[in-house]
């Protein structure tokens, strides 16, 4: 079960940017995000039995409203680098992802994974690099001066430590329960951070059609599933490996490129990804 979680994560995350591409011509990016969380929260009101919230603790109601706040910023932030920024530098610097994730699960939660697991996320952020460095623009460290890349490292911070929150979550509740306050308080929160940038939300809902609906609602299906993927995994694994994992989404790019798109460089990308599967290997054999 944790590999199929792990591959519905891995291909549930390409689906997602898919269609908010597509609505990002259309729509405001924080009303897209605002517009998932809200058809997630509608759905996960069903996920939650009354008896069960008097009875959650302290523990949960706190880290829900911190991987809200979490949540909400770092789409914020992700957003702001998109508008201003690359996406083909802004990629590579995503796969210091789980080493955030690492650090703020070991002070908040003393996870630590073991040399393996080390080594295999070390293997797949160098792998990732030799898959998103073979752009017209490479990355290099002077291009940390970019606001563009201040804001993802920003994002970046937020949505590795939002990781560990739902977490937290999950181990002061249930998977279903996480579920409900990911989308719950990340609608919430949307919702404030939408209206504190003067979103004009009426005239955003006016701008939509019956196609812009499907859209909406196949990016909720893919978010939904994503989600839930990510949590059981959360559930039986360390943080950190597990965002070190989902990394491995960076392959299907790899393939619809060089098949969809003729893309070049597909030798280079293949060597990156022969070590990130490498990487991937260490992670999950020795479990």
């Amino acid at each position: 079960m944790l590999f199929i979680a792990i591959l519905i994560r891995i291909f549930a995350n390409p689906v997602a940017n898919l269609f908010q591409k597509k609505l990002i011509r259309e729509q405001h990016p924080l009303f897209i995000n605002l517009t998932t969380y809200f058809l997630l929260s509608v759905l996960s009101l069903f996920l939650i039995y009354p008896k069960q919230t008097v009875a959650l603790t302290k523990d949960f109601w706190t880290f829900s409203i911190l991987g809200g706040i979490a949540g909400a910023l770092g789409n914020s932030f992700i957003v702001k680098a998109l508008v201003t920024g690359d996406l083909s530098v802004l990629g590579p610097i995503n796969a210091y992802k789980s080493i955030v994730g690492i650090i703020i699960a070991f002070l908040l939660i003393g996870e630590l994974p073991n040399p393996w697991g080390f080594l295999g996320m070390a293997l797949i952020i160098a792998g990732s690099y030799f898959v998103l460095d073979t752009g017209p623009e490479k990355f290099h460290w002077k291009i940390i001066r970019q606001p563009a890349i201040r804001y993802r490292l920003m994002a970046l911070v937020l949505t590795g430590t939002q990781a560990v929150f739902d977490k937290r979550i999950i181990q002061a509740s249930d998977q279903r329960m996480a579920f409900a306050s990911w989308c719950i308080f990340g609608f919430l929160f949307s919702l404030f951070f939408s209206l504190l940038a003067k979103v004009k939300l009426r005239d955003q809902i006016r701008n939509i059609t019956s196609a812009t609906i499907l859209k909406y609602i196949l990016l909720a299906v893919a978010v939904g599933i994503m989600t839930l993927a990510t949590n059981y995994c959360f559930a039986h694994m360390l943080v950190g490996e597990a965002l070190a994992l989902f990394q491995l989404s960076i392959l299907i790019s790899v393939f619809f490129g060089y098949h969809f798109f003729q893309e070049q460089a597909l030798w280079k990308k293949l060597i990156g990804a022969s070590i990130m599967i490498c990487g991937s290997l260490l992670i999950i054999l020795p479990k």
